[in-house]
Formats: C-alpha cells, structure tokens, sequence
C-alpha cells in the first residue's frame, strides 16, 4: 500500500504571539516518518526536531508550511502547502478570549471615490483557524470573479457605482465585514459629499440655582442661521433641564446615519474632569451632583457609532477643572475612524468670555466661528482661522486661547454638498410647523397670522391688519390667550426678555400690528389656543366695537417628542411655557446699555478683570451618569412621538 495522508495540515490567519498546531497524519504498509519544512521568501529550509505529526508553532510572520512523509521502502510524500498568515497589527482585544477559530474581522473596506476608467482596488482581512474564504458582494448580489481578500477591478465602470462588502467564512462560522459605498464617476466624484446635514443646537441662559448667561441667546440664533445657509437641518434649543437635553440628543443622534455631517453645539455653564468635559442643565442643583450633568464624551461615542462621515462637536463653555479626586466615570474610547472635530471655545482650565455690546451679547468663541464658518476650506483650516482671530483680540489675551482637536483624514468642508438627500433631513428641523393663514372677524376684517421662529422652542405669533372694509375705522388689534385657557404657571418666565431684541433684528422691516410670544414649546403639551380682539369705530354710529375669534395652534411636532412623560422629573416640578403679548415697537427698546459700549464677561457672569473669575467654594462632582444610551431607550419608550423628531 502506498503512503496516503489521511488528514491534511490547513491554512490559518492569526494574530502575532498567537501559539497554535499543524497537524499532518497518513497510513503506510511500514513505520511512516515526518519532517516539517517551511518556506519564506522563495527560501525553502528544514525545520531541526519537527519530526512528528504535530508541529507547534507560536506565530511571528508569515510563512508556508509542508510535510515530508516517507516509508521504510523510500516512499515519499508531500502535504498540502498551507500557508500561516500573520496579522501584525490587531486591535485590541482581539481575537475574543475563548475564540475557537471562527472569523474575525481585523481589516474592513473603506468608502472609495474613483475616477471612470481607473482601478478600484477594495480590500478586507480576516483571522480564522482555518483561514477565512471571501466573497465579495454589491448591492446585496454576490461577485463570482470576487473570491479573495482584495477586490480588483482594473477599469472601473459607472455600473460599478454601489455598496460593497465581504463575507469571510470556515468551517467554523461567517463574518460580515462593513459595508462602503463606492462612488464611480467624472472627475467631479473626488469632492466629498454628505447623505444629510444634521445639526442640534443648545443654548442654556437662565439657570435656576447659578448665575444667568447672556450670550447662548444670540450665538446659537447667529449659528443657526449660518448653518441654515450650509443647508444644515437645525434644531435650535434655549434653556434645556436634564431630562430635555437626554430627550433632544436622543432624537438626533436617531437621524444620523452613514455618510451624514453632523454637528452638536452647546454654550452655557459647563465643566471639566480628566479630559472630559460636562454640560450643565438648567435644573442641575448646587452643589453639582454625578447625576445632573450631560457627558460631552458620551455624546459624541453614539454620534460615532451611527457612522457619520463627520462629526463636529463645538463647546462654548467654561472647561475649569473640579474635583480632581473624584473617580472618572467610564467612556469607551471612540473607534479610529477619523470623522471628529473638537472645537473647545477655551483651553483647559480656562474660562470662556462673553462680550456684551449694547443691546446683544455674543461670545468670543462665536464672534469669529460666524466670521469664519461659510469658508470652503476643510473643517479643521476654517477652526484654525478662528484659534488665530481669538488669539490676536486684545480683550482676551491671556484669559481665553481656543483649543482644537480631531481625527479627520479627509478634507470635508461644511460646504460639502449634499447626495443623495436623506430622509433625515426631512424629518428635522421645521418642516412640519404651521404655515401663515388669514382669520376674517364677523364686521370683515381680516389679519393674517404668520409664525416666526428665532428658536425650535420658541415662537411668535405675528398678526398683521389687512386693509380695512370702508365702514369701520380706528381699528386696534391685540392677539393673546383666553383667560380661562390660560395657567398661572404659564406666565412664569423662562427665556430671556432680551431674545424680543432678535426678533426686532429680524423683523424690523416689516409692520407687525401685534406679536404673540410661546416659549419653551417641548414642555407645551396640549393645544394652544390664541385670541385676537378688534376694536374698532363704526364710521355709521360713531360707536366703539371689539370683536373676539379664537384660531387653535395644534400642539407642536417639538412637543410631541418632548411629552411631559418623557421629560418631567420626579424630584423636580416642570417649568411652564412662557407665554405673553408683546408689540414690535416695545421688544425693539428693551436695552438699556448705550450701543457700542462694551463689557466683557465669563461664561458665570463675571466682569473683567479678575484674577479668579468663576472661583466658588462649592465645587462640582465628577459626572457619574448612566450610559446615556440607556437614558435615550428609556425616555423613548416612555412616551409617543417617537418616530417624529
């Protein structure tokens, strides 16, 4: 009988250091003996001592191996040639600890932008024991001629167009690597592209237990305007507690998606820790507890985790350090993807300034991002450009130096367009708030009634007098909320009256007869009804006459997600909307500060100069909040709305 080998030695794809065992067996009319040899680099050599069926190996770089059997009657036979590929450079953690050989993704494909006519080369890696085999797919499809690591097409076609991915398989199981999409076209395909632009805006003033702000007001109005004109879908928020903030980063961080540019800006009181920075709620309590504040880190993971192609974090807050005894709590770190943009508006330890002119305040940190941020340039030069401005202002020198950080390895501008448009994008922002109308009172009258937004929670109702029927004259017009509609509560202030300034900005050009003012609209949760009262003379009689109609503003898509179940804390009681009729003359002259006159404040309200501005003898605890995935899924299921942002 000849030699016949039984069971052949097979290929595998480990790590470096990892210890395993080929293992050749066969059956001979004699005694059979073994020799192991392995090759590297067209160098073939015998292996000194691998004389037996086993042959241990501990992995260092990769080789092919075979095995030499022979007989007592100089029979000889060879194995398979198989081949011990060594990944040098593995994440950490992998392979899992009780692995058993199933695949294990170590290299995926990356998105490709790739010129009609040239090469497309997508390329994957995978360990296995056996090593993986591949199967490349497009658009779901499988590829015949697309069986291994690397994908080559040598002249890539339209049709190519598509999104790609591999399955790595053995005997042991299948793992999938991600998906990427391929973008083959004209030479215009090498500009980045954003599937959607999504942005969330958050401005915290009006504190209940710490100093008031000024300017979160105006910067997050400036920068929702500007990102507007980016063709960002904004949400603009004033004056969030705990619950409101976990609400509204849940809804956003559901809209993100593969390829989409996002962007989360925050001003208001804030601190850090280690590294890590912290935002403050309206509600959060003094002295600060772990529980109360919102962790910048924990944000931006999730943002990561939707694959965004880019994401932008801008903190416009104080970064003093607090507790340094205080154990950190645990943040996973971010994946090396390289899509993240820090733009801190202060260094660490440092604060953030406010500069207050006449009727508006605005910060530093804002006063030249809005100089800088229509600029067609990759995200990172455009901060650059603001870090150098800040630097050369004279009332902060010394006092506040902006700091950047990222990871981004593309060139991606926030003028980037947009393709194709996501569905987020429609699901964002105001697209489904209610649209200008026109009421007639019993005597003809008519007003038209448009809806202004300077924030996403807050509103004006503007009422416009059309031109009057002949017989009645001396026509006023006052809109408000019926008494008996109309809560105690509801008058309670919560947002800055200075905000009617922005309005009047706005606005100016155009003859508003009255306006009507809700704030806070996520904690409005039923329908809203508006009076509008006519007096006027009645030319026939010389009689004075008032009219009443009331029109029903349904409850808004805002307050839909921000229910009162979702949203209110136990401990804590909800802050009413505020509500009230203003008139446009009135909201323009509510400064009392000269115009061009200027102070210069902190971010906790203090003037300049002072050798310690935001000292306190109360400090803030380290954050030690829950995951906030977790709040996320609670609050969603708690309440409707959900699927509406």
């Amino acid at each position: 009988m000849d030699i016949i080998i039984t069971e052949q030695p097979v290929s595998v794809s480990v790590p470096v250091g990892y210890s395993f065992t080929l293992r050749c067996k066969a059956e001979g009319r004699t005694s059979l003996r073994y020799q192991w040899f392995c090759q590297q680099r067209s160098v073939c050599r015998q292996i000194p001592g691998a004389t037996k069926q086993e042959l241990p190996i501990t992995a260092q770089q990769t080789q092919l191996y075979t095995c030499r059997i022979n007989d007592l009657y100089r029979n000889v036979v060879f194995s398979d040639w198989v081949k011990v590929e060594v990944h040098q450079c593995v994440a950490r953690g992998l392979p899992p600890q009780l692995w058993r050989g199933e695949p294990v993704i170590v290299l995926n494909p990356t998105e490709q932008r790739v010129e009609v006519g040239k090469p497309l080369q997508l390329q994957c890696a995978a360990m296995g024991f056996p090593a993986p085999s591949y199967q490349w797919y497009r658009n779901g499809n499988p590829l015949e001629q697309q069986k291994k690591k690397k994908l080559w097409i040598t002249h890539a076609k339209v049709s190519d167009s598509g999104t790609y991915l591999c399955c790595a398989s053995n005997t042991h199981g299948e793992h999938w690597t991600n998906a990427v999409d391929i973008h083959i076209g004209t030479c215009r395909s090498e500009k980045f592209f954003a599937t959607g632009k999504i942005a969330l805006l958050v401005g915290n003033n009006r504190y209940q237990h710490h100093p008031n702000l000024m300017a979160p007001v105006t910067d997050v109005f400036e920068l929702s305007l500007l990102l507007q004109q980016l063709n960002f879908q904004v949400v603009s928020l004033l004056d969030l507690n705990k619950a409101e903030m976990v609400t509204a980063v849940s809804q956003f961080l559901q809209l993100l998606g593969k390829g989409v540019y996002a962007i989360f800006y925050y001003a208001g009181h804030g601190y850090e820790h280690l590294g890590r920075n912290y935002m403050v709620p309206v509600d959060a309590p003094q002295p600060y507890s772990p529980e109360n504040c919102i962790s910048v880190q924990r944000i931006l993971q999730k943002m990561q985790q939707q694959r965004t192609a880019l994401n932008l974090i801008l903190l416009d807050t104080c970064r003093k350090w607090y507790n340094p005894e205080c154990a950190l709590s645990q943040v996973q770190p971010l994946e090396p993807w390289g899509n993240t943009v820090y733009g801190y508006a202060t260094s660490e330890d440092a604060e953030a300034y406010e500069l207050q002119d006449g009727e508006f305040s605005s910060g530093i940190f804002m006063k030249y991002l809005k100089k800088h941020i229509l600029q067609e340039k990759k995200v990172t030069h455009m901060l650059d450009d603001v870090l150098e401005d800040i630097g050369r202002d004279p009332l902060v020198t010394g006092k506040q130096v902006m700091e950047i950080k990222h990871t981004l390895k593309e060139a991606r501008s926030l003028t980037d367009p947009i393709y194709p448009l996501g569905a987020a994008a429609e699901r964002w922002g105001r697209s489904h708030e209610p649209l200008s109308k026109t009421v007639t009172f019993p005597c003809g009258a008519q007003v038209k009634l448009c809806f202004h937004w300077l924030f996403s929670n807050m509103m004006y109702v503007c009422a416009k007098l059309q031109p009057l029927p002949a017989h009645i004259t001396d026509a006023h017009l006052l809109l408000c909320q019926p008494t008996e509609t109309v809560e105690a509560a509801t008058l309670q202030e919560s947002c800055p009256d200075h905000v009617e300034s922005l309005l009047a900005s706005v606005y100016k050009r155009e003859e508003l007869d009255c306006v009507f003012q809700l704030c806070g609209l996520q904690k409005i949760q039923t329908d809203v009804v508006l009076q509008l009262d006519l007096h006027y003379t009645q030319l026939s009689t010389k009689q004075r006459t008032c009219e009443s109609l009331q029109t029903t503003l349904q409850k808004s898509l805002l307050g839909q997600f921000f229910s009162q179940s979702n949203c209110s804390q136990p401990n804590h009681p909800r802050t009413p909307a505020r509500a009230g009729s203003v008139c446009l003359q009135d909201a323009s002259v509510l400064s009392t500060v000269p115009k061009g006159q200027t102070s210069l404040r902190t971010g906790s309200g203090h003037n300049l100069p002072s050798s310690n501005p935001c000292s306190s003898s109360i400090e803030p605890e380290e954050n030690d909040e829950s995951d906030l995935s977790e709040l996320c899924s609670a609050v969603l299921r708690a309440g409707p709305g959900q699927d509406d942002p």
